[in-house]
């Protein structure tokens, strides 16, 4: 008698009314702009983490939103997930109501083209994106992953006139994970036990692996790496984009669409986990109407609290290169 009156009251209080059984993201709704690799990648990993009951998949192309939808609600009976997957073929209405939307839509690189040469077509699909998703989902925290990263977010900012907190920049996200997979494969240990962060600019020559900062748990990990293998690291890390578009002969997918996906889990389930974005800067890390990558707390409200990293000399005169740099991409969204 006492093991089933224990068992009804574990079962009472796993569905509880605060409790994530009972409240297993069931009235979050996420939509994913873009069909592509990268889109599809993140929708199928929010689907098979059931981050929300609705997913929305959207992308231009007639059928291929629609397709990818129903592909990955074939698999719901496989990996036992609730999700409901929609396809949409540029009809906005049925994203109406989503609480965030990852923008994954534009062209996407092919080898030898740079991020930065994408701004000129991609500026002009994300501003609309973004007018068409705020008329039917006002409330909405955009994630934006589309290339140029820094560009792209800002102007996401510029032309929504949303509270900063509701944009994010992707891109330090996936960098991060880059660096730790660089690190890893020196270090012969798993990137879990890692922690290290990449800050600045999303591009091959602006952003900046902060290895002094790296730690293997909690030790140094310059405490176990030459000199040499440290310069190979951070330099490995800042071309891990183009080496694999030179591999594959496009963009890279998995590791962009986890890293989409993770942002949205961070928000849906209020996690304030410490992720690098790229976000709005007015004087931190002594930036001013910027979009960079830093370090950033990201919760249910979007990204809360940006975290002090105490860069060194060195570091802080790489992050002013790379803020001029962005800021030399932004400037043409005037000429456009």
């Amino acid at each position: 008698m006492m093991t089933v009156n224990i068992t009804n009251a574990l079962i009472n209080y796993l569905c509880g009314e605060n409790n994530f059984l009972k409240h297993k993201n069931d009235h979050m709704k996420v939509t994913v702009v873009g069909a592509g690799a990268v889109g599809a990648t993140c929708a199928d990993n929010i689907a098979r983490k059931e981050l929300c009951n609705e997913l929305v998949l959207l992308d231009i192309k007639e059928g291929v939103a629609e397709g990818k939808a129903q592909d990955m609600m074939q698999t719901a009976t496989l990996l036992g997930f609730d999700t409901k997957i929609v396809g949409s073929t540029n009809d906005y209405t049925k994203t109406a109501g989503s609480d965030v939307v990852v923008i994954t839509s534009g062209l996407p690189r092919k080898p030898g083209m740079t991020r930065e040469e994408l701004i000129g077509v991609n500026a002009g699909i994300v501003k609309g994106v973004c007018e068409n998703i705020l008329k039917h989902s006002p409330n909405a925290i955009i994630i934006v992953i589309s290339n140029p990263m820094d560009t792209m977010t800002y102007l996401a900012l510029k032309s929504t006139g949303l509270p900063k907190n509701r944009i994010i920049g992707m891109g330090g996200t996936l960098d991060s994970s880059r660096f730790k997979y660089q690190l890893s494969q020196h270090l012969g240990c798993s990137p879990a036990d890692l922690n290290a962060v990449v800050v600045g600019g999303h591009g091959d020559t602006t952003m900046i692996p902060l290895i002094s900062k790296a730690t293997w748990n909690s030790a140094p990990v310059t405490d176990f790496l030459t000199a040499e293998q440290q310069e190979k690291i951070v330099k490995d890390t800042m071309v891990g984009g183009a080496t694999l578009t030179a591999l594959i002969g496009t963009s890279a997918w998995y590791a962009p669409g986890a890293a989409g996906a993770a942002l949205v889990e961070s928000i849906i389930r209020d996690e304030k986990k410490l992720f690098t974005c790229c976000v709005a800067l007015e004087g931190e890390y002594g930036q001013k109407d910027i979009c960079l990558g830093v370090p950033v707390t990201i919760g249910k409200n979007g990204w809360e609290k940006i975290i002090d990293f105490k860069l060194n000399d060195a570091e802080k005169a790489a992050f002013e290169k790379s803020a001029a740099a962005v800021r030399s991409m932004n400037d043409v969204l005037a000429t456009l």
